[in-house]
């Protein structure tokens, strides 16, 4: 199974990990619609939606750029009809736009939390229920649709919440829809399920995390492999999971369990664990 001529929507993906994904899916010559706020060069946070589009189309696939803050209801549905409307339809879906903020309660100010809560919980549940219409259509038409989250698995032990009570609520907010998602839209052919990295990756948002340097890392690459790994799976069998990159890879037999080739310093021993595992 490949992805030829599907339709991939993805939030936030003008750069890290939700622009390598979508450039793993476009080597297949999939359509990839990039809904994203970024349309100004930053010097200080590379990549726009239109550069995004730019490598998309140089990897073999399709790209529409849509300027859109996904907290925002008209443009969340105007973007998804667009992207129906100039592919044919949404058969996979990728919400990868999250925020971050790892502060404590006093620390936490309220517009932040605010605005984790507006993208990763609020956000994910109303671009899934944007693209819903057109992702049971592409499940009546056998074209084994996907919703895929980048989120942790739940994990219920307070470790993981007293450091930074605001932005677990808030990733676990994603979680819950996928697992909630899962279950409810089972009848309709759609997979529902969450990937999450086993060890940091190299991305912007490294920024939020003192300390964390390149030999600690691992590149955008094993999630854009792991979440090929997945959309490529049958819709029907393969819903409500919370994956980890590693453990896609190892079942899809696409690693012998080294992974070196995705470290960002070769050969580095000093890989650390991502939050929540």
């Amino acid at each position: 199974m490949n992805l030829q001529g599907k339709t991939l929507f993805v939030t936030g993906g003008s750069r890290g990990i939700g622009l390598e994904i979508a450039k793993r899916v476009a080597r297949d010559g999939a359509n990839v619609a990039i809904a994203a706020k970024t349309t100004d060069p930053n010097p200080k946070l590379p990549g726009t939606i239109y550069s995004a589009a730019e490598e998309i189309e140089a990897a073999g696939g399709k790209a529409l750029p849509i300027q859109c803050d996904i907290r925002d209801e008209a443009q969340v549905m105007e973007a998804a009809r667009k992207t129906a409307e100039t592919f044919g339809g949404i058969d996979l879906l990728l919400n990868n736009a999250s925020a971050i903020n790892l502060t404590s309660t006093e620390a936490t100010p309220i517009k932040r939390f605010d605005l984790m809560f507006g993208v990763n919980v609020r956000g994910t549940f109303l671009t899934t229920q944007a693209c819903l219409p057109y992702l049971k259509q592409s499940g009546e038409r056998k074209r084994n649709p996907h919703i895929l989250t980048l989120s942790p698995p739940l994990n219920m032990e307070a470790r993981w919440f007293a450091p930074h009570v605001a932005y677990t609520m808030a990733k676990y907010g994603m979680s819950m829809c996928v697992l909630g998602h899962a279950e409810e839209f089972k009848p309709y052919g759609i997979a529902v399920n969450a990937l999450w990295p086993r060890t940091v990756i190299q991305t912007a948002a490294l920024q939020m995390i003192p300390g964390v340097k390149p030999e600690h890392c691992r590149t955008p690459a094993i999630m854009a492999d792991a979440a090929y790994a997945i959309l490529t799976t049958d819709a029907a069998t393969t819903t409500g999971n919370f994956f980890i990159d590693e453990t896609v890879l190892r079942q899809a037999g696409l690693s012998n369990g080294d992974f070196a080739q995705y470290s960002v310093v070769p050969g580095s021993r000093q890989l650390l664990p991502d939050l929540f595992l």
